[in-house]
């Protein structure tokens, strides 16, 4: 991989170290991780892994992949998770580092817990082990939703 620019001060930058058991993939220009304080069951983040400061930094070739790598991520989770709903929330108010928060939306999650108020479950129904032990099925999953001769690294 060509060594992409970081920011030290950047938390999503340092995510580029997260151990093996938090990453669901990597590829040159994406990764998706589970991040520390988001570690909702399910919950990913895909990130760009250069620092590219909210949609508007992201390059010609990190915009014409993002749409194919969120499908997929997305189809991902849907089916390990059994959600009737998955959703894609961008902010980059606190963190203007290019990310998507990947939250599926179970069956079981009360209608006072869905559309944005999803996030109220961020400290309702975090649990590190549970979202880490998600991991491998995750991988298997983006391995079946990615076209045939697309990689990416498990971590």
């Amino acid at each position: 991989m060509t060594q992409q620019p970081l920011h030290d001060a950047c938390l999503l930058c340092a995510t580029e170290d997260a151990e093996d058991a938090s990453v669901v993939f990597r590829d040159e220009l994406w990764a998706a991780e589970i991040v520390p304080g988001y570690e909702v069951p399910g919950w990913i983040i895909l990130r760009a892994r250069r620092h590219a400061e909210r949609i508007t930094g992201l390059s010609d070739e990190e915009l014409d992949s993002f749409g194919r790598r969120a499908r997929d991520l997305v189809a991902a989770v849907s089916e390990v998770m059994d959600a009737p709903s998955t959703y894609l929330l961008v902010f980059g108010e606190n963190y203007p580092h290019f990310h998507v928060l990947v939250a599926p939306r179970g069956a079981h999650v009360p209608s006072d817990r869905r559309a944005g108020d999803i996030l109220k479950l961020r400290l309702e129904s975090a649990d590190a082990l549970a979202a880490r032990a998600l991991v491998p099925a995750l991988r298997a999953a983006l391995a079946r939703a990615l076209p045939r001769g697309v990689a990416a690294e498990a971590g």
